[in-house]
């Protein structure tokens, strides 16, 4: 089997004309036998209707198709927004030949606009028909809207030997912060599993990865997080043992899938890991690292590679943390720039200078102040971004 399918799944694109490029914009995952499901979705207050819609039927814990479309984000549309979005579900249901409420929907693109639904009723049978094992990539790519590659991996796991696959894909490359679900991702396994079980994992596995990633500090309206388990491997969650199993590959793939968004977040040249360590707390390792990876003017002199050490100790510093900066090290991977209170000179900064040419590097602070430790990932911030997010509407 392709590394990229997943057992018992089929998934397709195609252009329903919602995007003003005439790209893909219209996407298809469908199981081939009713699975269990799950999702996790964005804790904005303001929630398009395919959250809203998706919400309620999740909790039936079953689904057995996904319809998503990439160029309208059908949020703050009112009633005929949520009339739409489970217009989207009908004509999903129909084609497929499956109960309604077994359709979930997503969307992402520019909000306030209604949903052309008669476009997407026009492409259904051209996109039905175009189910394939093998389509996760024309999936990937119809969700895309400023990303400017596909996101797809798939792993494998081992359970009483029998093999399974999760196949996960997802979108996003702006108003992306760690507020889950921030982007629209969606996640096949051919592993059985509860609905229990799956929200159990992908909320952990969340937390590992969508929520540790920052691009921009916003979040959408539209995220969410979709996982859909059919057991056509034969493969079972028997026990805690194998749940944890598959919560190491799931967590592969969210964690994997995360640092794709971030190396394609809009305008970004680089991929920049924070890590925090020797913490007092959890959360105060947490509240750091986020602090710096959101800060505008490290990602800015990231950007211009500029090894301005002091604008992370600034942004350590108004975390809210007490530490005592007499005692803390940054690193630039593994090059000591600041320590004992003071920068290490000019040659040293040199060095910093060279990590700061990299595609992908670490900037890592000691804090002497405990035993925990955490990371996130976050990129630069680019001229770039600033010219994509200044016309995205036209």
């Amino acid at each position: 089997m392709n590394t990229l399918q997943c057992n018992g799944f089929q998934a397709a694109g195609a252009a329903a004309g919602l995007k003003k490029n005439g790209r893909d914009d219209l996407g298809l995952i469908v199981s081939n036998v009713s699975a269990t499901a799950a999702g996790v979705f964005t804790r904005n207050r303001v929630q398009a209707a395919p959250v809203v819609l998706d919400r309620e039927r999740i909790k039936a814990g079953v689904c057995q198709a996904v319809l998503v479309n990439s160029g309208n984000a059908n949020c703050c549309t009112g009633e005929q927004g949520m009339q739409d979005a489970m217009e989207m579900a009908r004509i999903a249901a129909s084609a497929l030949n499956i109960p309604e409420e077994s359709v979930l929907v997503a969307s992402t693109g520019v909000i306030g606009q209604p949903l052309p639904v008669d476009r997407i009723r026009q492409a259904m049978p051209a996109l039905v028909q175009s189910l394939r094992a093998d389509g996760f990539m024309m999936l990937a790519e119809a969700i895309m809207t400023t990303d400017t590659v596909p996101k797809l991996v798939s792993r494998t796991g081992m359970l009483d030997g029998k093999v399974f696959t999760v196949t996960g894909t997802a979108k996003g490359a702006g108003m992306i912060a760690p507020n889950m679900a921030t982007m629209l991702c969606f996640v096949c396994t051919d592993i059985g599993a509860a609905a229990d079980q799956l929200h159990q994992c992908l909320y952990a596995s969340v937390q590992q990865s969508f929520n540790r990633i920052t691009i921009d500090g916003d979040t959408s309206t539209n995220d969410t997080a979709l996982i859909l388990a059919n057991g056509m491997s034969g493969a079972v969650i028997r026990s805690l043992a194998d749940l944890d199993v598959f919560q190491n590959v799931l967590n592969d793939v969210l964690v994997t899938l995360a640092k794709m968004l971030v190396k394609d977040g809009e305008g970004a040249t680089k991929l920049v890991e924070i890590v925090v360590r020797g913490a007092a707390t959890d959360a105060d390792a947490r509240k750091i690292a986020d602090t710096v990876a959101g800060s505008n003017l490290v990602k800015t002199a990231i950007f211009g590679e500029d090894a301005n050490w002091g604008r992370i100790l600034a942004a350590a510093g108004r975390a809210g943390v007490v530490f005592d900066p007499e005692k803390m090290d940054i690193y630039f991977n593994d090059v000591l720039m600041f320590s004992e209170g003071s920068g290490r000179g000019a040659a040293v900064e040199d060095e910093v200078t060279k990590v700061l040419k990299l595609s992908e590097f670490a900037i890592t602070i000691d804090l002497y102040s405990g035993n925990c430790r955490t990371s996130v990932w976050t990129c630069d911030f680019s001229v770039e971004y600033v010219r994509i997010n200044a016309d995205y509407r036209s």
